[in-house]
């Protein structure tokens, strides 16, 4: 029998709490962005910069004085992240060695093979190019020089062989440019030593599954294939699963709205019973506005709403990013940001900053109802949610709101 039912309120809560979102930001500088960082397990990197990034997004939501690329000091400066996978993010260092054991296997995918069988001779170029230089990057090698490829990973053979040696482990990236090209090194010289021992591939799997449940909160382990880079059955995976449950390690919960049972870690039960009683966990504390004074905009592949199946049951909000559209279809606007107030999802809003005039364009809002429209405590969080936005991106004005206050 599960523990617990949960309702949808404390859900929500307990989701957006954890993650440092809710009741308002309660990390600062450069260590609490750390920190943050620590907390979402994975950071998903994107280039596109419409407003700002995803990564600079989802951390200036949770830290109050967060800056733009704060993640990759932290990362490719002090060296406490690197970045790594097929869905591109940033993870703590001393994660390395259990990732490694998904390195060694991604010589398999059938897409790395095929890297390998075209352009072998390309890889030993970059195997060797690797060791002879300090740093290596794609953009170093003229087109005309090349061979070309028709990959989603590169248009140049030293692209993709490249891509290639990264995912094996051979290569990690040691930096990036500002137009967000990463430039790689030979393993060796970005990770400490005592992160390139080796893991055994059960005990990979088993952090690896534990983490997953731990970032998503709540979680059916519907994406473990891609969680431990394998196929994996039902029946595996239900094994692990009691065998998780019998140590005390997870537990399972029903919650409001959603079928079936829940996995999540045992250890943050007291945090659900203390948000039944209407209390507040004691490091959940926010150091300045609540998110009922300010709102806040999520990054749109924020990890709270990445699982948009229980983003609607909890929330109410059906969410699809715009740029995944084509224009015909798209219903909210290219770059969409849902605006979190209180511990609810109530609108959304199409922006882009124009970096000629330094102008935060507000080009549409949209109210899940009208009477969040009409309610002036939203519309004084909102402007303060707007001009904290504003100066994160750098920007000297905002424009647009009285023509898209829908």
């Amino acid at each position: 029998m599960p523990e617990r039912s949960v309702s949808r309120e404390v859900a929500r809560r307990f989701l957006l709490g954890r993650q440092g979102l809710w009741p308002g930001r309660r990390w600062r500088g450069l260590a609490g962005t750390e920190t943050a960082m620590r907390t979402m397990g994975n950071l998903q990197l994107d280039p596109l910069q419409v407003v700002a990034r995803i990564q600079d997004l989802a951390l200036a939501s949770r830290v109050v004085d967060y800056r733009i690329d704060d993640w990759a000091r932290l990362t490719h400066e002090q060296r406490k992240f690197f970045e790594w996978g097929g869905w591109l993010a940033v993870r703590p260092m001393e994660e390395l060695p259990y990732y490694r054991a998904l390195m060694r296997r991604s010589v398999e995918h059938e897409w790395l093979v095929w890297i390998l069988r075209d352009h072998a001779e390309t890889v030993e170029e970059m195997r060797r190019h690797l060791q002879d230089r300090s740093e290596v990057g794609n953009r170093q090698f003229a087109m005309g020089d090349r061979t070309r490829v028709d990959s989603y990973r590169g248009r140049k053979d030293s692209s993709v062989a490249l891509h290639y040696l990264w995912r094996i482990g051979e290569a990690m990236v040691t930096r990036r440019t500002a137009t967000f090209e990463r430039l790689y090194a030979r393993t060796e010289a970005v990770a400490p030593k005592r992160f390139l021992r080796p893991t055994a591939d059960e005990a990979a799997e088993d952090f690896l599954l534990l983490k997953s449940v731990r970032t998503a909160g709540f979680s059916k382990l519907n994406g473990a294939r891609g969680v431990i880079e394998r196929e994996v059955t039902r029946r595996e995976l239900n094994e692990w699963r009691d065998r998780q449950l019998g140590a005390g390690t997870l537990t399972e919960v029903e919650i409001e709205g959603l079928r079936g049972r829940w996995l999540m870690p045992a250890r943050e039960l007291p945090t659900i019973r203390a948000l039944e009683r209407g209390r507040l966990p004691r490091t959940w504390h926010p150091l300045e506005a609540t998110t009922t004074d300010e709102v806040t905009f999520l990054s749109p592949l924020d990890p709270v709403i990445h699982d948009r199946e229980r983003t609607r049951a909890l929330w109410g909000f059906d969410y699809k990013w715009g740029v995944y559209d084509k224009v015909e279809k798209r219903k909210f606007g290219y770059y969409d940001l849902p605006i979190l107030w209180g511990d609810r999802l109530v609108a959304r809003a199409d922006m882009k900053l124009d970096r000629p005039t330094s102008t935060l364009q507000v080009l549409g809002l949209w109210f899940e109802d009208d009477a969040t429209r009409d309610d002036e405590l939203f519309r004084a969080a909102l402007d303060r949610g707007l001009d904290r936005l504003r100066a994160l991106v750098g920007a000297t004005k905002i424009d647009g709101m009285d023509e898209s206050w829908r």
